[in-house]
């Protein structure tokens, strides 16, 4: 699948989650899961399509998102979503990614961006709750949610990347 496309299956993404996703989760979850689905995807580019791609994308929807949602720092998301793809690329650089792996690092990545976005968020006293609080009612049930997510998308996920890095070569070679 060509960039353009992913980029579209993105943008789908970022709106199932700012809009749809609500409509879906009981009330009660509303306050406690915060979706994460392009951060999925861009952990998937980061696995599939390289670093490079990854720093891009979740830089560009990262600041989509400060832009949309999070308004208060502006840069916040761009930044943790770019790095952490760029940083799950470069660990899972010349390994092979097999489902167990992926959804690993996944998990971790997911975690350590929740974790990074909390930490800046402290810095500029724009919260005042502690970790433990953060990583037990937010962190902890948006991973699972994560998780299921990443699980349901693995298989179309990986063919589109793997396809658009093979018919990339492919070009490159001719």
């Amino acid at each position: 699948m060509s960039m353009q496309r992913i980029i579209g299956v993105m943008l789908l993404f970022f709106l199932v989650e700012g809009t749809l996703f609500y409509w879906l989760v009981p009330s009660s979850m509303v306050d406690r899961i915060i979706p994460h689905f392009t951060l999925a995807f861009v952990l998937f580019a980061s696995l599939y399509r390289g670093r490079h791609s990854a720093l891009i994308l979740g830089m560009a929807f990262g600041l989509l998102q400060d832009l949309a949602f999070y308004g208060r720092i502006i840069g916040v998301h761009s930044f943790t979503m770019g790095l952490v793809g760029y940083m799950t690329a470069l660990m899972m650089e010349r390994r092979k990614s097999t489902l167990l792996m992926a959804l690993t690092m996944i998990g971790l990545s997911t975690l350590v961006c929740d974790a990074i976005v909390y930490m800046i968020y402290r810095v500029f006293r724009l919260t005042n709750e502690t970790f433990e609080w953060a990583l037990y009612q937010h962190m902890i049930p948006s991973l699972f949610l994560q998780l299921l997510f990443s699980l349901a998308i693995y298989v179309p996920a990986r063919r589109w990347f793997e396809g658009s890095f093979v018919a990339k070569k492919e070009e490159e070679e001719s």
